[in-house]
């Protein structure tokens, strides 16, 4: 399918008007109707009904959206990994999720910088249900996650084991302040887990942004469940301090990739993914 129809569609949608689609993608409004016309017809289906306000999808245009995305994603990553930087040998594109950026991701960019000079990157962070769909449709090649979910024709490599431990800005405290708690939801894991530990805890702030609790948390005060290597500096600081006798999480991390991904350069960011999170562990 030629992927400007796909495109155009999506204009159209985004637009909910064929005049404004043609505007943006600088071509006549003929030449959006000629375009939905073909893709029509290569469907066998109406994909928009056409009225005075604009134009809105019809059944097999709801369902056509579902993949019309990955097909120009799709698309737009095959013509980046065509035209490899000169003086490179790969491409290679990382997704990860928000919570790990820092330093785990961006240490790991330095890191293949430094050691592997001839592999151009691309990096990104997103959720992790996008993440598993991007690595699925080959549009990102390794996703660095918390708990990714096993679908066919992907890999899963554990990376490292992090440790969530309860901290607090209260030196004196020795136990759980409800009041002052905020809860991160660091997955279905850690919430069975948790619930065990703390069954009569009700917090009043949840989150599923472990970056965001832990920046409240240093602005106006209280207690939560962060990644060690994330509030090591803090306590470090003196501005964190571990609750005592609290129990501790352990918190895998893992690499996923498509099996077809080009081994050599598969193996040499994962090697350094390694690398940088046991350097981290050792800190």
């Amino acid at each position: 399918m030629d992927i400007e129809l796909a495109r155009t569609f999506l204009e159209i949608v985004s637009t909910g008007s064929f005049i404004k689609a043609a505007d943006r993608l600088h071509v006549g409004q003929t030449t959006v109707s000629a375009r939905v016309r073909l893709l029509e017809q290569q469907l066998g289906r109406p994909l928009f009904v056409r009225n005075k306000a604009g134009a809105s999808l019809t059944p097999a245009g709801e369902q056509f959206l579902r993949f019309a995305p990955s097909f120009v994603q799709l698309w737009q990553r095959a013509r980046q990994q065509v035209a490899v930087p000169a003086g490179h040998r790969a491409v290679l594109t990382v997704g990860s999720e928000v919570s790990l950026w820092q330093p785990l991701l961006l240490n790991w960019v330095r890191r293949m910088r430094r050691s592997h000079s001839d592999i151009a990157l691309r990096v990104h962070v997103d959720v992790p249900q996008d993440l598993i769909t991007q690595v699925a449709a080959g549009i990102v090649d390794i996703a660095i996650m918390y708990a990714p979910q096993h679908r066919p024709g992907l890999k899963i490599d554990l990376v490292t084991e992090e440790e969530l431990v309860l901290v607090t800005t209260d030196p004196k405290a020795d136990s759980l302040d409800a009041s002052r708690y905020v809860l991160v939801e660091w997955g279905q894991e850690f919430s069975l887990h948790h619930d065990v530990a703390f069954p009569e805890t009700t917090p009043t702030l949840v989150t599923n942004l472990g970056p965001l609790g832990l920046n409240y948390v240093l602005l106006e005060g209280g207690a939560g469940y962060f990644r060690m290597h994330a509030v090591k500096p803090y306590l470090i600081s003196g501005e964190l301090h571990v609750v005592p006798g609290a129990p501790k999480f352990s918190f895998p991390i893992y690499a996923v990739h498509s099996a077809n991904v080009d081994e050599a350069t598969l193996a040499s960011a994962l090697a350094a993914l390694r690398e940088v999170s046991t350097a981290e562990a050792k800190e």
